[in-house]
């Protein structure tokens, strides 16, 4: 297996289209991501260039996995918080490509996003994700702390309801002060 890249992504045609088409596949197989099936092209698109648009503004941080010129997944770090919330930052849209599941893209990225948080000043991640289905047994093998369930919270994909389980985890020199 090649090694995969982790860097920051930028506002281009390419990878507005490599992050629609991601975004597209993701909600597709049942991804709880914020949207629903069928995922219309210009939707995934606009919030595509919109989340790369804040990035670029500073309010947060687009990761992007690659591997042979192919995008294999992605995290988004949420940096704009109010003035009382400086020292956290929030995890967001982890999404891997079908054919690159099982393969540690998702632990690489949220490996590179909690470096980027720690270099940001950030002492506190925070995260959510699906009850079914969702990531939890990733964010738990990565440390991160279950605080509780919130039920039918958002709408699945395909239909129906789920709840969304509360995850954080301290790093950085929030992590070194509780050593």
């Amino acid at each position: 297996m090649n090694a995969f890249e982790i860097r920051v992504l930028s506002d281009d045609a390419a990878t507005v289209a490599m992050l629609a088409d991601l975004l597209i596949e993701t909600v597709a197989a049942g991804g709880s991501v914020s949207f629903m099936h069928p995922l219309p092209p210009d939707a995934a698109r606009d919030f595509s260039r919109k989340s790369l648009a804040a990035a670029a503004r500073g309010e947060r941080a687009v990761l992007g996995a690659w591997q042979d010129g192919v995008l294999a997944g992605t995290v988004t770090l949420l940096l704009d918080f109010p003035p009382n919330q400086p020292h956290r930052a929030e995890i967001a849209k982890l999404m891997t490509g079908r054919d690159h599941r099982g393969k540690g893209v998702a632990t690489r990225l949220m490996r590179a996003a909690e470096e980027l948080a720690v270099e940001k000043g950030r002492t506190l991640l925070v995260l959510d994700t699906a009850s079914e289905e969702g990531a939890a047994g990733l964010y738990e093998k990565l440390g991160f702390t279950l605080t509780g369930e919130i039920p039918d919270f958002a709408l699945k994909p395909h239909g129906g309801l789920t709840g969304t389980l509360i995850y954080w985890k301290r790093i950085g020199a929030g992590a070194r002060t509780l050593s």
